[in-house]
């Protein structure tokens, strides 16, 4: 290990540590990541100042809001039509005669704040179109708070072709959880990496019982509340398959070091097992506050920043291996990571529009992670022997999406024949 090249997240290295109050830029602020990390914000004015807000423009009224609580310099909206909705819901919260902020639209408004004058960027946006951000906040030298798992999968050289040791602070609640452990040992210590799941609403169940689920039940998570489409990665456990390559990309531990277990209770968030047989868990009730505000404050904590467990009480905890023909989806993970390339592009795209159609009714839940798995096979190997370009990723999506939208097609023609 110690010849292989620096970890993108290591918590020895801290990137430009401010000590006074810290300029925030929020990606994604109506999302439950952005509204969780106002909520710390709030509750921590002498620690946190945030200067611009961006959203994809759904939730305009509470933009507007959130805009006049934390009295911000500029919103941002990816949709430009819905401006207007914007301004006036703005002029609703804000006084007579009280100057509103700069708003900026459009599919290039979110990277335009994530170069903008701060401290550290939040990007909590869901989906890969989090990677212009990404690479605008790393270009401009700021802190990355990354819950955005998405844009350094799908962009894994080109995130680390620009970012500076120390610069990116992982925000995922598994991420944090290895970053805070590995503080515990130098990277020569780590034998394994050893990531939780919870293992979703369905936990026990078979392949064949899992065909005829519905919408309802998988999004009822039994301990996260999340976003829909984080709700349904996590019943299929493709959230957890991104997690392994985001760990390899992030810590530079190869994919056979890195192992999944599931744990129901969602209490210990992952582990890092050293050489000397030593392992290490990070454990707080499931609350994402808290990897929040490692993102935002390390390497300072933020007092109060979520719940601690009342040991007074007894409780059990449990771990389990998981099922990998229930839920294949780590397992393809792992070889798309292994491929490298635009291969983890196309994973990821055709399971967002595979997640959309199952929300909208159009493809059972098996058919998920099968039509996933076709759209894999049918890209084949990567080609090797040049660098990875954003046009790259961007062309890999696109065709990924395209033969997914086909696929879901012909399989909800053929049910109903």
């Amino acid at each position: 290990m110690s010849d292989s090249p620096a970890p993108l997240a290591d918590p020895h290295l801290v990137f430009d540590a401010a000590e006074g109050r810290r300029d925030l830029v929020i990606l994604g602020s109506t999302g439950s990541i952005g509204t969780q990390a106002i909520d710390l914000v709030l509750r921590n004015p002498d620690r946190f100042r945030v200067t611009a807000l961006s959203a994809a423009g759904g939730r305009v009224a509470l933009l507007a809001e959130q805009a006049r609580q934390l009295r911000v310099r500029t919103v941002a909206v990816a949709a430009p039509d819905a401006v207007p909705a914007l301004r006036e819901a703005l002029h609703e919260q804000y006084g007579t005669g009280e100057p509103l902020p700069e708003i900026l639209a459009g599919p290039d408004a979110a990277a335009q704040l994530a170069a903008s004058d701060c401290h550290t960027v939040l990007n909590g946006i869901t989906g890969s179109i989090g990677l212009a951000p990404t690479l605008a906040a790393l270009e401009a030298g700021r802190t990355l708070a990354l819950a955005n798992k998405e844009s350094l999968i799908v962009g894994g050289p080109l995130v680390k072709a620009l970012a500076k040791p120390g610069q990116i602070i992982p925000v995922d609640s598994e991420h944090a959880a290895l970053f805070q452990a590995l503080g515990a040992g130098t990277r020569a210590d780590v034998r394994k990496l050893v990531v939780t799941a919870s293992g979703g609403p369905f936990r026990g169940r078979t392949r064949s019982e899992l065909a005829d689920v519905t919408r309802e039940q998988a999004l009822a998570h039994p301990t996260w509340a999340m976003g829909p489409v984080i709700t349904i990665n996590s019943a299929t456990l493709v959230n957890k398959g991104l997690e392994v390559i985001e760990a390899h990309l992030l810590y530079d531990i190869p994919f056979d070091r890195i192992e999944v277990v599931v744990h129901p209770q969602s209490y210990v968030h992952s582990m890092v097992e050293f050489t000397d047989g030593s392992t290490l868990a990070q454990a707080t009730p499931p609350d994402m506050r808290g990897p929040i505000a490692i993102g935002l404050g390390w390497p300072r904590r933020v007092p109060g920043a979520a719940p601690a467990f009342d040991w007074s009480k007894a409780s059990s905890w449990e771990f389990f291996p998981l099922d990998d023909e229930a839920f294949p989806s780590v397992g393809l993970a792992r070889h798309v990571g292994t491929l490298g390339a635009t291969a983890p592009a196309v994973f990821n795209a055709a399971n967002e529009e595979c997640v959309d159609a199952f929300l909208a009714g159009r493809l059972p839940f098996n058919g998920i992670m099968d039509t996933v798995t076709a759209v894999v096979a049918e890209h084949g190997t990567p080609a090797t022997g040049t660098s990875l370009t954003v046009a790259d990723v961007l062309e890999a999506e696109t065709w990924a999406r395209a033969r997914a939208r086909e696929l879901s097609a012909k399989a909800t023609a053929e049910a109903r024949a």
